[in-house]
C-alpha cells in the first residue's frame, strides 16, 4: 500500500493557525472579512521629494490553494477611474478560480483609492452632475499632490509591492481604465511581465485622443450592425441611425422637460434633448438594453408613444451614474478620477496655461473643430456631445483643473515614443463597445510585438468577467494565462445576436400572434395577448441588469421584486403592464449564471378576459423560441414565439 503525503503550504498553515504569514519582507495578516491575506505598504506621496508626505498603499494577497510552491502570481487591476481592485474581489475570484490552484492572486487598490487614502472632494463626490467649477474646486483642494495621484506612480507602487514580496514576474490582467494602468507599468516595468492580458483596450495615444473621436463611428455601428442581425429590424427600410434620427431632429425643435423610471423604479426628472439622447446612445449603461430597444423606443417615440425612450434616458442617468449610492469615496473616488483624467491624457487645451487662458484655448480648438469637422459626433453636433455628463464627454471637464507644476508635467504620462515590452498581450474587445471600441484594440495589440486582440462578436464593454454575455472571453483568457496562446478561439465568433426588442405597442393588438401548435383553441386575439405576456416577462428581466435594489417598475405600471439565491433568480410580478391594455401578473425563475431554462407561471388580465399561462425558453442559444402552455378565456392556449 502507498503512503501518499501533502505537504501544506506555510500559506495554509497561517490560514489554519490565524498567524500571520510572512512574504517577501512583508508580514500580512488575515483581512477581517474576506478569504485573503490584508496588507500595506508605505510609499511617498511624491517619489522626487518635491512634496511631503506619505501615503499607504493597501492590498490583498490570495495564496494558491493547491499545495506546494506557486508556479506564478496573477494581479487583476480595475477600471474606471476611481474604483478600487479589491471592491471587485468577487470578479477576480470567478475569472481566476480555475488557475489558482497553482497561482497566488494580488489585488492592489490604486493610490487614491479604497483603502488606499480615497479622495474624498465632498461636493464633486456627491454631486448630481459633475461641473466644471466643481472638477476644479477639487483640484483646489488637493493642491500640490493633484498630479501625485497619476497612473504612473500608482504604476510605480505596484512594481514596489511587487519588490517587497519578492514576487518577480506576473501575469497582469486588468479592464477599461485598467488597461490604461496596464501599459503604464508595462512601458515603467517591462521586466516584471510573464504576460498581459487588456479586457476593453484603449491606448495611451490614441489617434485624435483629445477629441474621442473614434467613439461616434463605433456607436453607430452598433446599432446598425445589431439591427441588421435581427430579421425584424433588417427589413425596415434604412439603417437603426436613420431609425433613430427624426427622433433626434424633433428633440432639436422640441426639447422638452420629461420624467421617467429608471432601472430601480426610481422616478428620475430631465430634458429630453439632444445631449440625453446622446449619453444612451454613447454612454451604454444599461448598455444590453440600449441597443436592444432603442431602435423600437424611436419610432414608438415617432409614433406619439414616448414612454420607452424616456425611460432609457431615465435608467441611462442612472446607469452613467459611477457614484455609490451613500457617496462613500471608498467604494468610487471621484476625486481620483478627476485626479487622473487631468494629468495624464491630453487634452483639447494647453494645460500649461492658467484656467482663464486655457478656457479661451478650448474655445478656439472648439470653433476650430466646428469648422474643419463638424460631424466628428455625427449624428450629433459637437456642441450636444458636449451637452453629456463631463465624464463621458471628456472634452471640457478638466478646463479649470490646476495648472501642475513642472516638476510633475500634465498629460506627460509616458513619452510620445514608449517602447512596450515584448511580452505576450491578449487584447479582449467587445465587437458592440463604443467605449473601448475595437478600433481602439487593434491599436493597443499593434503596440505590443506579440500583441494578438480577440473580437468577441455581439458584446459589450468588458468581456472576461462574469457580467459579460458569454463565458468566451473568460475561457480565452485563462487559457492564454496557462499556455500563453489563445489557443481555439472560435467561441468569439458564435455569441448569439442580440434579439432586439421589434416594436413597442401600447395595446396588444398592435402585436403579431404567437403561432398556435396542435391542441390551440385560443384566438388570434388571445395568441396576440400571449405574445404580449412573453414580451412583458422579457421587458422585465432585461430591467434587472440595471436593477440594484431588487425592485422596479412595469414600463406602463405595476412592480416586480426579484430575488436572487445564488443559482437562480426569482422576480416577482405584480400587475406589470408592458402595454396599457395587459396587466401580468406572476413568477419567472432564471438562472443567475448566463445560461440554462427560464420558466415563467403568469396570470393575465385583460379587463374581463383572463388567463393563466406557463411559459419556457432557454436563455442563452443563438434563436430561442418560447413555448407557450395554459387557457386564455378559457381557451386551451398552445403556441410558440420568439424568446426574449
Amino acid at each position: 500500500m502507498a503512503l501518499c503525503i501533502a505537504f501544506a503550504s506555510p500559506a495554509f498553515d497561517s490560514a489554519v493557525t490565524g498567524r500571520p504569514l510572512l512574504v517577501g519582507t512583508l508580514e500580512l495578516r488575515r483581512c477581517p472579512v474576506v478569504p485573503a491575506y490584508c496588507g500595506t505598504l508605505d510609499r511617498p506621496l511624491d517619489p522626487t521629494g518635491a512634496v511631503a508626505g506619505r501615503i499607504a498603499i493597501h492590498f490583498e494577497y490570495y495564496p494558491h490553494s493547491g499545495p506546494g510552491k506557486p508556479s506564478g502570481t496573477l494581479v487583476a487591476t480595475e477600471g474606471g477611474p476611481g474604483y478600487p481592485a479589491t471592491l471587485s474581489r468577487d470578479d477576480y475570484l470567478a475569472l481566476f478560480k480555475p488557475l489558482r490552484r497553482q497561482r497566488d492572486l494580488l489585488l492592489m487598490d490604486n493610490r487614491g483609492t479604497g483603502e488606499s487614502g480615497a479622495i474624498d472632494c465632498r461636493e464633486l463626490q456627491t454631486a448630481e452632475k459633475w461641473t466644471v467649477e466643481l472638477t476644479a474646486a477639487c483640484g483646489r483642494s488637493l493642491s500640490s499632490s493633484a498630479p501625485l495621484y497619476s497612473t504612473a506612480y500608482a504604476a510605480d507602487d505596484l512594481a514596489a509591492i511587487l519588490q517587497a514580496l519578492d514576487i518577480r514576474r506576473i501575469d497582469l490582467y486588468g479592464d477599461s481604465y485598467g488597461t490604461y494602468f496596464e501599459q503604464v507599468f508595462a512601458v515603467r516595468h517591462p521586466n516584471s511581465l510573464r504576460s498581459i492580458v487588456l479586457d476593453g483596450a484603449y491606448p495611451l495615444n490614441g489617434a485624435d485622443y483629445p477629441w474621442y473621436s473614434i467613439y461616434a463611428p463605433a456607436m453607430r455601428e452598433k446599432f446598425d450592425i445589431a439591427c441588421r442581425r435581427f430579421a425584424p429590424c433588417a427589413r425596415l427600410a434604412g439603417t437603426s441611425i436613420e431609425h433613430i434620427r427624426p427622433v433626434l431632429e424633433e428633440l432639436r425643435a422640441r426639447p422638452f422637460p420629461a420624467r421617467a423610471a429608471d432601472g430601480d423604479g426610481k422616478e428620475r426628472e430631465f430634458i429630453a434633448d439632444p445631449s440625453q439622447l446622446a449619453i444612451v446612445m454613447y454612454g451604454g449603461a444599461p448598455a444590453f438594453a440600449t441597443v436592444r430597444e432603442l431602435d423600437a423606443a424611436a419610432r414608438a417615440f415617432a409614433a406619439d408613444d414616448r414612454a420607452p425612450l424616456l425611460r432609457l434616458m431615465a435608467e441611462t442617468i442612472s446607469g452613467v451614474d459611477s457614484r455609490d449610492p451613500t457617496g462613500d469615496a471608498r467604494k468610487w473616488s471621484a476625486g481620483l478620477a478627476a485626479a487622473v483624467m487631468c494629468q495624464d491624457p491630453p487634452q483639447i487645451f494647453d494645460m500649461r496655461l492658467p484656467p482663464a487662458l486655457r478656457v479661451a484655448d478650448r474655445d478656439r480648438a472648439v470653433a476650430e473643430r466646428r469648422r474643419t469637422l463638424p460631424d466628428t459626433y455625427a449624428p450629433f453636433t459637437i456642441d450636444e456631445y458636449r451637452g453629456m455628463p463631463l465624464d463621458y464627454s471628456f472634452i471640457d471637464q478638466c478646463v479649470e483643473w490646476p495648472v501642475a507644476p513642472t516638476s510633475h508635467p500634465a498629460s506627460h504620462v509616458v513619452a510620445a515614443d514608449a517602447h512596450y515590452p515584448e511580452v505576450p498581450a491578449l487584447i479582449v474587445s467587445g465587437e458592440f463597445d463604443n467605449i473601448t471600441t475595437p478600433a481602439d484594440g487593434r491599436a493597443v495589440a499593434g503596440a505590443f510585438k506579440h500583441g494578438m486582440q480577440i473580437l468577441i462578436a455581439n458584446s459589450f464593454h468588458v468581456n472576461a468577467l462574469p457580467r459579460a454575455r458569454s463565458s468566451c472571453g473568460a475561457e480565452i483568457v485563462r487559457r492564454f494565462i496557462e499556455t500563453l496562446a489563445s489557443g481555439d478561439t472560435t467561441c468569439a465568433a458564435n455569441v448569439p445576436p442580440l434579439r432586439l426588442v421589434p416594436r413597442f405597442a401600447m395595446r396588444a393588438a398592435q402585436l403579431e400572434p404567437a403561432m398556435a401548435l396542435a391542441g390551440n383553441h385560443a384566438d388570434v386575439a388571445q395568441l396576440r395577448r400571449a405574445n404580449a405576456a412573453v414580451a412583458t416577462a422579457a421587458d422585465v428581466l432585461v430591467r434587472l441588469v440595471g436593477n440594484t435594489t431588487g425592485d422596479g417598475v412595469g414600463l406602463r405600471g405595476g412592480s416586480f421584486h426579484a430575488a436572487n439565491d445564488g443559482s437562480n433568480i426569482h422576480v416577482t410580478l405584480n400587475g406589470v403592464r408592458w402595454t396599457e391594455d395587459l396587466a401580468v401578473s406572476g413568477i419567472i425563475d432564471k438562472p443567475a449564471a448566463r445560461s440554462g431554462p427560464v420558466r415563467a407561471r403568469l396570470h393575465l388580465a385583460a379587463g374581463e378576459l383572463t388567463g393563466d399561462l406557463s411559459i419556457a425558453w432557454v436563455e442563452g442559444i443563438a434563436a430561442p423560441v418560447a413555448v407557450i402552455h395554459g387557457t386564455m378565456g378559457g381557451a386551451a392556449t398552445v403556441a410558440r414565439t420568439a424568446a426574449p
